[in-house]
């Protein structure tokens, strides 16, 4: 009967861990009243039928259409246009699209925010972020049915380029004046196109009012931790929220899901790909808040006091203060060793045994993390063409998550089994004493991560129960009571850091679920079979390794990203194919071949990653007009010389980059933008970007040093390589797709000139 009962217990953690995953977002429409997700659908789809980025065609449909359903609701709708460059070197022209519902009174206003650009520029953008510009217009339209009177004024806000550098965000948080009336931002994004959406906090100041009016509000479903809030708090972040933050100090949520991040910025962030439980977990958060919001005395939303947050079940969301940290922590501590003394006084603890306890559990973790640290560099090796996959997920990257996990797991059984004569009791004491130390490393260098305790004190006192066991029969119901926290903080983060970073942190899978194991223990430590579990942890491992070997090439339905670039050097009129790819496919391998590779950093272009060429050859030289650099102006006063330079295109073009030499700059504008000296003084040899719209110049000024001679070089690129009627490329095949987050599909011209 006892082995059934572990069995069953086994079966039971496995089952709470599965609750855990299903339980992070709305299954069904779990939400009441007139809001309509086949609403929601018809935005989502009519805004992502085709990529709408800054400056091209379908950008403007989009404008209109959203301005067509604000006015169909009855609302003013205006428009800010204006250039702005961000804290990114990046020049664009922004349209944001701004509305009104008035409130009764004349307190701070509550913004609804999400942008309407998509990213350049193949991306549909129906995640990122159709989905936040239908989720707010449907509920806006739900909220006015209802014939609401809102105390606070609520603006809708739907940002511009947002994906070229945050800069519609900052046209309207430095020149608009409603500015100064907001008192709270809810924006709504998305980086992939599925998995729960995370509430994160965007405050210079302590986060205790936001948090506390948030589990007023009540959202059924919140997914949000303050280890993450600490994190991004950390990072450099770049959502529109940042900027207001920064610029104009206004607090506010952001509620993002980041799970299939394969299709983040691709053609795949299609309306087809949106995850209609995702969908439904940013309308879980957009209605509850909205109507909280919209009557909630925002002039208290700031504080100085932040709070430790994360959400469970039954009661969605524990909250209490920073100042409790060190308390917790020290009770952890005093609990600890008051539980030692009893053990060894009891004769239930002895040194051999701890001792042992700490040489599984220190080698569980060695050997799990030295596999997880190699994983990724493993997995290139053997699949070279995932390194065609910029931002390192692939898409059979849960079958690695999962198979990792797993094989962790089987690890530590594998481990464990070898101490099999070892009792429970003294195996606990090593996790414990690990999670106690990064508890107390927490309390200090990441203090939002701190309830991470909480799993501790469940493991206390599992340890305290097994000391006071009587006749070798621990109450087994009890021990899995007090394992549950440890899954419900934990299991999430074992699959969330790699979907969010990569797979190449894997080993912060693999380390976690080793520190999760060991807080498991006073279960699994009773299982007298750990060697079949083991077992049985790898078997689901090589389960999982073997299926994302067969996911591994690319298909129609997972396609490969690729990329072909035609450069035009003016300098020197020569001609050159360049692909981003490491893998080349009969499409890219038509242009570039593999005894063709070169690096050539002269004729590298920007990217999100720093990702460059790989492979370059000769090509025939078009007839493709250069655009015209002509200076007009060159003046000297004193040590400086400030020379104006207009750039002027011929042709349809999508983007000019300009770079420096080494040759430092007092000040620098572009069509009279000023870059700040902060990004001047930082930056690399790019000196900007400028994202064009409707085919403008660029007027540059530049400020140096008279006796200064510094050179210039200009990358002028269009979209245009696959429709141009000098080139005659095919299209790609089905199982290809444009590589994002580089310069695609593009005639570039190189342009350089000494001052």
């Amino acid at each position: 009967m006892k082995k059934y009962s572990l069995i069953l217990s086994f079966l039971v953690l496995v089952g709470i861990t599965a609750w855990r995953f299903y339980d992070l977002m709305p299954q069904t429409d779990s939400f009441t009243g007139k809001f309509s997700v086949e609403n929601t659908l018809n935005h989502i789809k009519r805004i992502s039928e085709k990529p709408h980025f800054v400056g091209s065609d379908t950008h403007k449909e989009v404008e209109e259409y959203i301005i067509s359903e604000l006015e169909k609701l009855g609302l003013k709708t205006e428009t800010q246009e204006g250039y702005t460059t961000g804290d990114w070197g990046n020049l664009s022209k922004a349209k944001n699209i701004i509305a009104k519902i008035k409130g009764t009174e004349n307190g701070k206003a509550l913004v609804l925010m999400s942008h309407y650009d998509s990213s350049p520029h193949s991306s549909l953008g129906a995640s990122d972020d159709a989905v936040g510009v239908g989720v707010i217009l449907e509920g806006v339209r739900t909220f006015l049915a209802d014939n609401k009177q809102p105390k606070n004024d609520i603006i809708i806000l739907f940002t511009d380029a947002e994906e070229l550098g945050l800069n519609g965000a900052q046209l309207f948080a430095d020149k608009h004046q409603l500015k100064k009336d907001i008192g709270l931002i809810l924006n709504f994004e998305a980086r992939g196109s599925g998995g729960p959406s995370y509430m994160l906090i965007e405050t210079n100041g302590g986060n205790k009012n936001m948090i506390e009016s948030f589990a007023e509000a009540n959202p059924q479903f919140p997914v949000a931790n303050s280890l993450a809030y600490s994190i991004y708090k950390m990072l450099p972040n770049d959502t529109d929220l940042t900027v207001f933050r920064e610029n104009a100090n206004i607090d506010g949520f952001n509620f993002a899901f980041i799970d299939d991040h394969y299709d983040y910025h691709t053609v795949r962030d299609s309306f087809e790909n949106v995850d209609r439980n995702t969908l439904r977990h940013q309308i879980s958060y957009l209605i509850p808040l909205l109507n909280f919001y919209a009557d909630y005395d925002l002039s208290k939303i700031k504080s100085e006091v932040d709070y430790i947050y994360f959400d469970v079940p039954v009661f969605n969301f524990v909250y209490y203060p920073f100042s409790w940290i060190i308390p917790m922590l020290a009770i952890a501590i005093a609990l600890f060793l008051i539980i030692i003394i009893i053990g060894f006084k009891k004769a239930k603890l002895s040194v051999r045994g701890v001792l042992k306890g700490f040489a599984a559990f220190i080698l569980s973790l060695a050997l799990a993390g030295i596999i997880g640290y190699f994983s990724w560099t493993t997995l290139l090796k053997i699949y070279p063409q995932y390194q065609d996959i910029l931002h390192g997920f692939t898409y059979n990257g849960h079958f690695y998550i999962a198979g990792f996990t797993a094989l962790s797991f089987g690890i530590c059984f594998f481990i464990y089994a070898r101490f099999k004569k070892v009792e429970t009791q003294n195996l606990i004491i090593a996790p414990i004493f690990f999670w106690i130390i990064i508890c107390a490393a927490i309390a200090t260098y990441l203090k939002g991560a701190s309830f991470f305790i909480i799993p501790v004190f469940g493991a206390l006192g599992a340890l305290y129960m097994l000391l006071h066991q009587k006749n070798k029969k621990p109450q087994l119901l009890f021990l899995i009571i007090l394992c549950i926290p440890a899954i419900w903080i934990l299991a999430p983060l074992i699959h969330m850091f790699p979907v969010g970073l990569g797979l190449k942190v894997l080993v912060g899978s693999c380390i976690l679920s080793v520190l999760l194991f060991g807080l498991l223990l006073p279960v699994f430590g009773l299982y007298p079979n750990k060697k079949s579990y083991a077992y049985l942890g790898f078997l689901i491992a090589l389960l999982f390794l073997i299926s994302a070997h067969f996911q591994a090439e690319f298909s129609k339905e997972n396609p490969h990203p690729t990329s072909l670039v035609y450069i035009l050097d003016a300098d020197t009129n020569t001609a050159k194919w360049a692909t981003y790819n490491n893998v080349l496919d009969l499409w890219t391998s038509q242009y570039v071949k593999t005894k063709d590779s070169v690096t050539d950093k002269n004729s590298n272009f920007s990217s999100k990653y720093g990702t460059g060429f790989t492979h370059i050859a000769t090509a025939p030289i078009k007839n493709i007009p250069i655009p015209a650099i002509e200076i007009i102006k060159d003046t000297v006063i004193g040590n400086k010389r400030e020379v104006t330079i207009c750039i002027t295109p011929h042709r349809n073009v999508n983007r000019l980059e300009i770079t420096t030499d080494s040759t430092p700059l007092f000040g620098c504008k572009i069509n009279g933008i000023s870059l700040t000296d902060n990004y001047l003084k930082n930056r690399d040899s790019r000196l900007l970007t400028h994202y064009i719209s409707n085919n403008d110049y660029s007027e540059l000024n530049l400020v140096f040093k008279a006796n200064d001679k510094p050179v210039l070089t200009f990358y002028e690129a269009s979209n245009d390589l696959l429709e141009h009627p000098l080139f005659s490329i095919p299209p790609r095949p089905e199982n290809a797709i444009p590589m994002p987050f580089v310069l695609n599909d593009a005639i570039l011209i190189k342009k350089t000139i000494k001052l």
